[in-house]
């Protein structure tokens, strides 16, 4: 689930250099031996898991240019860094005018060449954020604009978008964090309403004595505080779309002028002597079972039937796992942008954890979980231990991103009030021990204190980092599959893959 690059060079030997650099970020690489495979690529179901390109200028089947003037009419916002050992400022130029996004010149160190990625793919996110809000602000918001990659929720779409075609009343049923505003959103934005007014009524949080006034408005002086006259939100929808948010929790007397107020296409404002005409669209949502509740009494009929015309049920989470993903990564790249983050994805283990876990939450709670995740989260992707309440729910046990000391050599020889980081002086039989076995601890610990941080190891005990790793070398600390990375300030141990 880590954000993917796809590395295109004729060279091989540059091919496995790039992609050894990149993986040991955090993030996912293909490879493409020239531009027309390249090409083939990325207009292949494989490439709509490409985040950025990292493109070689010079190319024996096709250079990097004619890539980009082929590439750009479909992809117009994926980003691409140009990588050639042709340095000219022309060549540069040209470059920028075809498309690149950046320009680096061979051969260009990892800490450059990752922060030019990373920086691009911030950029690529945050761009596509504002699109999106621009687009929601505007109520052009689209089913285009939706993560909705599973069969449940493909079948939602199709529904919403029949809907769309008419000025139906529709009922959005699904708990609570499903999404079913951004329904309603893409609903208004696929019709001929879109671009028209999109107001949101939440039916549970008005105070009861200004419910009549919110829905309907009131003339000035109609009641005591009404200083001017209020347009309600029936008239500030004019011409587009009211939605009825938890309309359940609307109270009785109320559901009797909502009914004639659908029924008639007319409101009548508070102290205002005639009825004013009003052309909405209605779209209703709830997370309570309307039918039962109006066959029990608590809602009334005549207004289930008038509002239950173009049902629409939304799944939760639970019912469409292969959605988690795709909305992990979205989540993931949003809040890392936003936080200035490097969290370029999740472990193979992390992914596997929140894809079974049922999130009674819905889509709201995987997103604020992500969200916190990416907040604490020091290394390049989330791991177990960047989502604790998850693993506790699930009985996991993540591990510490820095390998833990054995507990035979924690364990202390003197009272239990004893720092955690003590160190046992004698073995089990009343031995001293050798200063290597001491020396190896104190590594270990510094690196679990240091998550990783090798720099920063180094530095706080007062060696280089050439002699700290051939100490963990010799001390076996290093485990098997183990990697050392750049991570901003400095290298960081951390498990492959």
């Amino acid at each position: 689930m880590a954000q993917t690059v796809l590395v295109v060079d004729d060279d091989p030997v540059q091919r496995r250099l790039l992609e050894t650099v990149i993986s040991r970020s955090g993030m996912a690489v293909v490879t493409a031996p020239g531009g027309q495979p390249a090409l083939d690529l990325i207009r292949s179901p494989r490439g709509e898991v490409v985040s950025l390109i990292l493109l070689d200028l010079v190319m024996p089947d096709m250079d990097g240019l004619e890539v980009l003037a082929k590439l750009r009419p479909t992809h117009p916002d994926l980003p691409v860094i140009v990588l050639t050992a042709k340095g000219s400022i022309e060549a540069a130029v040209q470059a920028m005018r075809a498309g690149a996004n950046d320009f680096l010149v061979k051969p260009a160190s990892p800490e450059r060449l990752l922060v030019s990625i990373r920086n691009q793919l911030k950029i690529g996110t945050l761009s596509g954020e504002v699109k999106q809000l621009k687009k929601k602000a505007d109520n052009r918001l689209t089913f285009d604009d939706l993560i909705a990659a599973s069969a449940e929720m493909q079948q939602v779409l199709k529904l919403g978008a029949r809907a769309a075609q008419s000025d139906i009343p529709i009922l959005i049923e699904g708990e609570s964090g499903v999404g079913k505003e951004l329904i309603a959103r893409a609903i208004q934005g696929t019709s001929s309403r879109a671009g028209k007014p999109f107001v949101t009524v939440n039916c549970g949080a008005i105070p009861e004595n200004l419910i009549e006034s919110l829905l309907f408005g009131h003339e000035k002086g109609s009641f005591t505080g009404a200083s001017d006259k209020h347009l309600g939100k029936f008239q500030e929808a004019d011409g587009g779309t009211l939605f009825l948010d938890e309309i359940g929790e609307l109270r009785l007397d109320m559901q009797v002028k909502l009914l004639r107020a659908l029924q008639e296409g007319e409101v009548d404002p508070v102290g205002s002597k005639r009825p004013v005409k009003v052309d909405v669209r209605i779209i209703s949502a709830t997370n309570r079972d309307l039918g039962e509740m109006a066959n029990d009494g608590g809602f009334r009929k005549d207004l289930y039937y008038r509002l239950n015309v173009f049902p629409i049920m939304v799944p939760s989470l639970r019912e469409h796992p292969a959605d988690v993903a795709p909305l992990a990564k979205h989540f993931i790249a949003r809040f890392a942008a936003e936080e200035h983050k490097s969290v370029a994805g999740l472990t193979a283990d992390a992914a596997q954890m929140i894809e079974r876990f049922s999130w009674p939450g819905n889509v709201r709670q995987l997103e604020n979980t992500i969200f916190r995740a990416v907040v604490l989260c020091d290394g390049p992707v989330l791991d177990l231990c960047d989502f604790p309440q998850i693993a506790a729910a699930m009985g996991v046990e993540p591990e510490t991103r820095a390998h833990a000391v054995p507990a035979h050599h924690l364990a202390a020889a003197g009272p239990s009030t004893a720092s955690p980081y003590a160190l046992p002086l004698t073995d089990e039989v009343g031995q001293f021990r050798k200063f290597e076995a001491l020396e190896s601890d104190i590594i270990r610990m510094a690196i679990g204190h240091y998550q990783g941080h090798m720099s920063e190891v180094a530095r706080r005990l007062g060696i280089g980092r050439s002699t700290l790793y051939r100490k963990l070398k010799e001390f076996g600390l290093a485990p098997e599959g183990a990697v050392a990375e750049e991570d901003g300030g400095g290298d960081t141990i951390r498990r492959a893959g």
